[in-house]
């Protein structure tokens, strides 16, 4: 249609007679002149509306589901990420919670057997120089760490350092073969020297072939000349095993380490020695023996125990009876006879 006078003043006179049947409909309410004008448009369109939507509707909510999918994914990322987020802190807290506790154990040992300790994280397992049972630790020269110092945690003796770098150092751990420490004997003060034997119990060499000792003994480090490598006092492990004594110079025994060196993260290196041997006073408590439980067996006669033993008891009595009579009848009628009748022809004699 183009755009002429007469189609814009036909177009203005639809509008206004559009807004004046609007007008008169809303006064009219229910009694509007147009009422049945609309009910005969709904009869006709309302087929074609209801056709046109069912087509339409579907197309609409299917856009509407793809855009609210790509709400609901975004808002499932986030969440996925928050939730991560929460397991990282709580596996984080639980880590840190681990470490402190094992720092405040190691610093109670530590204060027992006045060592001056710098604390430092295990951040490697193994060495570059071989197959030997080394761990790396966070701390080096530039935090006064030197070779051949003592290291331990909160169970026990560890290892000693044999490497040395600015902010890193290697630490040789007691289990390796190659690591020996002289040892001393909770109690009896037997010397030895221990040996590491890998996964297995390290193994301890008694300089008293005939030292009395049992499963179950203590040993702690005897320490070295200038508290190098090792100082004194420190918790070695607890004997699990012992080799007959075969009358030889020396004795051997296999001790399990206090220590698990297949899950090491906090230790200490020892950078100052005690001023006196601690001795034995930094020994766990001994566990306290498991009472063996004593079992009282009663034994409660049954109803059939009962009756044979009264029927026996009958019985008893019923024989006891028997012999009464016997030795009454027994003893009664002879004494009665013998004494009777003497009697008897004794006065027959004297009255003849």
């Amino acid at each position: 249609m183009r755009d002429t006078k007469e189609s814009r003043l036909l177009l203005v006179l639809l509008i206004a007679i559009a807004f004046a049947l609007i007008t008169v409909d809303i006064r009219g309410g229910e009694n509007s002149p147009v009422q049945g004008a609309r009910r005969a448009a709904a009869t006709v369109f309302g087929p074609v509306e209801n056709g046109l939507s069912s087509v339409v509707n579907p197309v609409g909510n299917a856009v509407s589901a793809v855009r609210d999918s790509g709400e609901r994914h975004d808002r499932l990322t986030a969440l996925e990420k928050e939730n991560a987020a929460l397991k990282a802190k709580l596996g984080s807290d639980a880590r840190n919670r681990s470490r402190l506790n094992q720092l405040d154990r190691m610093l109670k040992l530590a204060g027992q057997g006045q060592y001056g300790i710098k604390g430092a994280q295990v951040i490697a397992i193994g060495a570059a120089q071989g197959f030997s049972w080394t761990i790396t630790i966070d701390v080096g020269s530039h935090d006064g760490i030197q070779r051949d110092m003592t290291v331990l945690n909160a169970d026990g003796l560890v290892g000693r350092v044999t490497t040395v770098g600015p902010d890193s150092a290697t630490v040789l751990l007691a289990n390796d073969p190659d690591f020996t420490v002289g040892t001393r004997m909770e109690g009896t003060d037997e010397l030895g020297f221990a040996s590491g034997q890998g996964d297995r119990p390290m193994r301890v060499q008694l300089l008293n072939g005939k030292a009395e000792v049992k499963k179950g003994d203590r040993l702690v480090t005897f320490g070295s000349q200038g508290d190098k490598p090792f100082v004194p006092g420190v918790p070695v492990g607890v004997v699990s095993r012992v080799d007959p004594s075969g009358g030889d110079l020396t004795r051997t025994v296999y001790v399990t380490p206090y220590v698990g060196f297949t899950k090491l993260d906090v230790v200490g290196v020892v950078v100052q020695a005690p001023k006196k041997d601690p001795r034995d006073a930094v020994l766990p408590p001994k566990p306290k023996p498991t009472p063996t439980p004593t079992v009282t067996v009663t034994v409660t006669p049954s109803a059939g125990a009962d009756g044979n033993a009264n029927d026996e008891n009958a019985n008893a009595n019923d024989s006891g009876n028997a012999n009464d009579g016997t030795n009454a009848n027994g003893g009664g009628n002879p004494n009665a006879t013998s004494s009777g009748r003497p009697d008897a022809q004794s006065t027959d004699s004297q009255q003849q």
